[in-house]
Parts: structure tokens; C-alpha cells; sequence
């Protein structure tokens, strides 16, 4: 379905009733609201495999504006703070009250945009293979030390550049780094996803909003728990990064896992453990 959300209409699914029978009466379960990474990417990285919480949770997916199947919107408005802004809103539309925001990469940014800027508003945050601020040298130090001189030149060359040229070379040269392993479905969603270059080019990059936003004093301000899951062997959002931001937290609210020989995607390196890790953090 499509949805009219600060004025774009953005694409969401939904799975699981949000009521369920229990005993004599009815049970609310919590909304577990998804964000995608990217940008330009969509939804569908969540699926199938985040339908094993659906016995938990209703879970809402979503496609970012300018992203998968949603609108556009005016470019200028392709900002964290914006696309923070559709998260709260597309909660007050659907009404769903205190939801568990989950985002993974790019949509990690979104969810600290999210968080700092409607502080109260999620019940619980789940971090994983994000950053609240991103260090481009470590970036390529770790593409090197994955795929050599050749990896760390095609990173160099579209982070520092972002285009459709650059873009495709990083593609082929470094994506498949940020796999350390086989994964579970062998990749086979990076195929089933709708990829808009057009929102990546304008993001990415020291010279855009990727190089600028720093979310770490703000971070201090975040009111409910958050898990930050993060890949020992990422090399787009290294281990580092999230040891950063759990840094930046209240360390009463952070739980921070570590994921042995994980890369950019945990849910598809690990995924018995990651989905166990949400689980659990989402029942406690």
C-alpha cells in the first residue's frame, strides 16, 4: 500500500495482526517499524527473514522517500532530517504508539535522526551495521586490508566522487566485501531489491550529508534502550563505529553485541544469532 506521509506517498507493508486472542481477552502487540539501507536500496532486504519475529511483533516496512517504491518528493528535502521526520510521521498516521524502530546501515541514520529529533516517541531502538558518524579513512583502510590496492582505489573513487561510473565499479569491486561469508540466501536479495541510484549519488560522499552528520552528542539525549549490533569483519561501517555509538549513550540504555566474523549484513552472516539477539532485547 502507499501511504501520504509529509506530503510524498511512501510504499509500506505490513505483516502480523497487531491484536491477537489471549486467553479471555485481546493483546496489543508492539509495531516493529523497519528502515532500509542504502539510500536506494528498499524494504525487501528485510524479507523473508524478519518474518520469524512476526510472532512477537506487527512489523511495519517501509521504502524510504526516494527510495524503492516510494515517491520522490522534492530532492532537496533527501535529508536525515526529513526522512527521520516521515518516521514519526508514519507513526502518527498508522497510529502506532511507542514503536521499536529498527535500522540497518543507512537506515541507522535515519533511526538516530528519528531518535534525536522526536526524543520520547520509540519505545526501543535497534541499531545494527551503522554509524553515527562516519570516518571515510577507516572506510578505506578496511577495504584494503579485505581487497588491496584495487578495493580501497574503487572506495576512494566513488566516496570521493559519487556517480553512476564510480558507483558501478564500487559495486563490483567492493559489495562483495561486505560479506565474509556465504550467506543464507546467497545474496539473492541484492536481486529482488528496486536500486535507485539517483538517491545514493546525492548522499553519499564526504562532500554530501553522508561526510557531515554527527549524531554523537545528540545521542546522549536518547531516552529508551537501544541495541547496537555490529560485524567484526565490516568494512563499510566497521566494528568501530558502533563501538561509537554505544559510547555516545547513556550506558544504562545501550546493549551492545559483537558480532564474530560478521560482516555489513549480521542478519544474513549470522542470522540464528542476530534475529535471537532482537528477539531477546525485544521481549526484555
Amino acid at each position: 500500500m502507499r501511504i501520504t506521509v509529509n506530503g510524498v506517498r511512501l510504499y509500506v507493508d505490513i505483516e502480523g495482526a497487531g491484536l491477537v486472542p489471549d486467553g479471555p481477552r485481546m493483546r496489543e502487540k508492539p509495531t516493529l517499524v523497519l528502515l532500509h539501507g542504502g539510500p536506494g536500496f528498499d524494504h525487501s532486504m528485510y524479507k523473508p527473514a524478519f518474518s520469524a519475529l512476526s510472532d512477537i511483533v506487527q512489523i511495519v516496512y517501509v521504502d524510504h522517500r526516494g527510495c524503492g517504491r516510494s515517491e520522490n518528493g522534492p530532492t532537496d528535502r533527501w535529508t536525515l532530517d526529513q526522512w527521520g521526520d516521515d518516521v514519526r510521521s508514519l507513526c502518527d498516521t498508522l497510529g502506532i504508539e511507542k514503536p521499536i524502530v529498527l535500522g540497518t546501515s543507512f537506515g541507522g541514520f535515519v533511526a538516530q535522526a528519528y531518535a534525536t529529533r522526536h526524543p520520547g516517541h520509540a519505545a526501543k531502538l535497534i541499531l545494527i551495521s551503522t554509524a553515527a558518524k562516519f570516518d571515510f579513512q577507516q572506510v578505506y583502510e578496511a577495504f584494503a586490508r579485505l581487497g588491496g590496492a584495487e578495493a580501497e582505489q574503487a572506495a576512494r573513487s566513488y566516496w570521493s566522487a559519487p556517480s553512476d561510473a564510480t558507483r558501478a565499479v564500487y559495486s563490483k569491486v567492493c559489495v562483495p566485501l561486505y560479506a565474509p561469508r556465504k550467506q543464507t540466501d546467497d545474496g539473492a536479495w541484492v536481486a529482488r531489491a528496486i536500486t535507485r541510484n539517483e538517491t545514493g549519488v546525492h548522499f553519499n560522499g564526504p562532500g554530501n550529508e553522508h561526510g557531515r552528520f554527527d549524531f554523537r552528542d545528540a545521542l546522549a539525549n536518547v531516552t529508551c534502550p537501544v541495541l547496537v549490533m555490529a560485524g567484526d569483519k565490516d568494512p563499510i561501517t566497521p566494528i568501530a563505529f558502533g563501538e561509537a555509538i554505544a559510547a555516545s549513550l547513556p550506558p544504562e540504555r545501550v546493549d551492545f553485541r559483537r558480532f564474530a566474523g560478521c560482516g555489513h549484513g549480521i542478519v544474513a552472516d549470522d542470522q540464528e544469532g542476530a534475529l535471537q539477539a532482537i528477539r531477546d532485547f525485544i521481549l526484555s
